[in-house]
């Protein structure tokens, strides 16, 4: 793979990494133990900082989709970039709807039972950062 495709989708990776790991893993959970901080707050403000990582995300994606792709890249590169993108696929067409269906009704004052979504999306989310490591390490050794 050509250096410069691969350092700049590297770059985007990291980039990509590090928004993931704030928001979903120190941001998300810390927000809910704020005091006054209610469910409805929570979920207002959480729909708000997801909405635009995941745009963020979508952005990055592309990226780093475009740079592989201009780049020449090996069998493994291509494969990990499908994966990436396909986690992010699901995320934002399967489980954010489901999850933006029931905030929904919460901030409408529904008391509604628990959702297996949130734990699919973490799920997925974990993946998706177990993918852009191995994805971001690949890049760096070509």
């Amino acid at each position: 793979m050509n250096t410069t495709s691969a350092a700049t989708a590297g770059a985007v990776v990291f980039v990509w990494l590090g928004m993931v790991l704030a928001i979903s893993f120190l941001e998300a959970p810390l927000k809910f133990r704020a005091p006054g901080v209610t469910l409805r707050i929570g979920l207002g403000i959480g729909r708000l900082v997801f909405r635009a990582l995941n745009l963020a995300e979508a952005l990055l994606a592309a990226a780093v989709v475009i740079a592989v792709a201009v780049g020449g890249p090996p069998a493994a590169v291509v494969a990990l970039t499908a994966v990436v993108a396909g986690l992010l696929l699901v995320q934002l067409g399967v489980v954010r709807p489901r999850l933006n269906r029931r905030s929904d009704r919460v901030l409408a004052g529904e008391d509604v039972p628990r959702s297996r979504a949130h734990w699919y999306y973490v799920a997925l989310e974990a993946a998706k950062v177990a993918a852009l490591i191995a994805l971001g390490i690949t890049l760096l050794a070509q």
